[in-house]
């Protein structure tokens, strides 16, 4: 992609973000993964098969978002070297939720200002895999920065990364990949095998971004006068407490930066999962901080936007 065409998407998607009610490529994506996952597990039905399934339907989502993207931007060109263009913006505009990752943390953040703690609660459950009804105000928040903080790598940075380096068609996979991680990489008795391979794939493709991301935050911490060397200093020290090999080191990032305190227990399918915890509590977590995150990522995808644009110049 040219420098144009990837500040082209991220304006597009900064300033109007993902309106409902057209054929999204990620919701295409995770209709198929749907009707592959009911498919397999109609017929797998020992752990082998199960994991063998799981391989045969991440290669053929993720291979299949990938060229089929690269088959419509190059049937495009056929058409015109113009229209090649938009459809590539279009593409690539898609992979990126930097203005969605805002606007639906900010519905969160509403409802706590408005004291409507059940909104809240149902608000941050759309955007963790946790258990969320019982949560009170301040692990709201927690589970809010923390998603806040891994998604500016999985909905923002990574996208760019691949972007990049393979254009829409890379970056389309990669949507797949992590998309796949999202509906089927769960350690519970449907996903265990099923989705193993997806959860694994997902951890490949994020190990490079991830850092990236925790970079950047280091960054971003300058540019708005937090602590960058808490943040440096916590990414380094905490980045593999988390269980994941990758979204520890944007957690202990947004941590240092903030001066607060991630991790803890957690409630996933009603079975308690204890992480390790992650920076230190300076600081009480609140909605202001949960604010203060949000800028953050906004300015991580700025820097991000920015030095991709700059490579390829």
């Amino acid at each position: 992609m040219t420098a144009l065409e990837i500040s082209a998407a991220y304006l597009v998607d900064l300033f109007f973000g993902d309106p409902p009610g057209y054929p999204h490529p990620v919701r295409l994506i995770g209709q198929t993964i749907s009707l592959l996952e009911k498919k397999f597990l109609q017929w797998a039905h020992t752990p082998w098969m199960q994991r063998l399934s799981g391989v045969i339907m991440a290669a053929t989502v993720v291979s299949g978002a990938g060229i089929l993207t690269w088959a419509i931007i190059r049937i495009a060109g056929w058409v015109h070297p113009v229209f090649s263009s938009v459809v590539s913006i279009f593409f690539a505009y898609t992979t990126l939720a930097t203005r969605n990752l805002y606007d639906e943390s900010k519905k969160v953040i509403r409802a706590l200002e408005q004291g409507d703690l059940n909104r809240a609660r149902k608000e941050v459950g759309f955007l963790v895999g946790r258990d969320t009804d019982h949560l009170n105000e301040k692990e709201i928040c927690r589970a809010l920065i923390e998603t806040v903080s891994e998604n500016t790598s999985d909905g923002i940075v990574a996208p760019l990364f691949y972007l990049l380096i393979g254009g829409p068609p890379l970056a389309m996979a990669y949507k797949a990949l992590n998309t796949l991680d999202s509906m089927v990489g769960y350690r519970n008795d449907r996903y265990r095998y099923l989705g193993w391979a997806s959860a694994r794939g997902d951890d490949v493709a994020n190990f490079i971004p991830s850092r990236l991301t925790a970079l950047l935050f280091v960054l971003s911490s300058v540019l708005l006068g937090k602590s960058w060397r808490g943040a440096w200093r916590t990414t380094w020290r905490d980045g593999r407490k988390n269980p994941s090999p990758n979204s520890g080191y944007p957690e202990a990032a947004m941590a240092g930066a903030l001066g607060i305190q991630l991790g803890g227990n957690n409630f996933y399918f009603g079975r308690v999962e204890e992480k390790l915890l992650i920076g230190e509590p300076e600081r009480s977590i609140d909605r202001d901080v949960a604010k203060e995150s949000l800028r953050l990522m906004i300015v991580n995808s700025l820097i991000a936007v920015i030095i991709a644009m700059i490579i390829i110049v």
